[in-house]
């Protein structure tokens, strides 16, 4: 049988599957048939969620102290400029200040003090990516935005420390936004 080209449509298979269910519905299948059928629909559609599983995590990525980070997409509630950035005073040093997002006041967290990273002040971020996470919005300052990625699951690392889901093998490290909140309620 030749192969087929992606997104060719295969009639012989789509008339074998239009006679079936004609019989189906005509009631002149056996229970055994029936039996056949549906199991050879449920492994098709168990392959299907399988397939998409198995898809890549898609994140976006960013810089901080020298390092790449990343968190998921669907956690991204806004990406603003940090021109807009307030510092407040009183607060720890993890604490930059706070921004407004689509209507709403937000603090930002300065990464570089809660990972222990090299820099701080607000000279050298560029960016602010506000998250959602458990229903609440924070700010995490970003030196560069590198955009939207899908990262293969393949070779994905779980560390023991830091607050961090995984680490791919190019050093992208997915932070684990409920464990970021725990560093700064910590103390970094």
């Amino acid at each position: 049988m030749s192969r087929q080209r992606e997104g060719a449509v295969d009639f012989a298979a789509l008339q074998r599957r239009m006679d079936e269910a004609e019989l189906v519905l005509g009631g002149e299948l056996s229970a055994e048939d029936r039996r056949r059928i549906l199991g050879e629909r449920a492994r098709a559609v168990a392959a299907v969620r399988n397939e998409a599983r198995a898809a890549g995590v898609e994140v976006l990525a960013f810089r901080v102290g020298g390092e790449r980070y990343a968190v998921e997409v669907k956690a991204v509630f806004v990406a603003l400029d940090a021109r807009g950035l307030t510092p407040l005073p009183a607060t720890p040093p993890w604490v930059l200040g706070a921004i407004v997002a689509r209507t709403r006041v937000v603090p930002v967290l300065d990464l570089r003090a809660l990972l222990g990273l090299e820099g701080g002040g607000m000279t050298d971020l560029a960016k602010i990516i506000v998250v959602e996470h458990e229903g609440e919005l924070f700010g995490l300052a970003a030196e560069d935005v590198e955009g939207k990625l899908e990262v293969p699951p393949e070779g994905l690392a779980r560390p023991s420390e830091g607050p961090f889901a995984w680490v791919a093998p190019d050093r992208l490290a997915l932070l684990d936004l409920s464990r970021v909140g725990t560093s700064a309620a910590r103390g970094a």
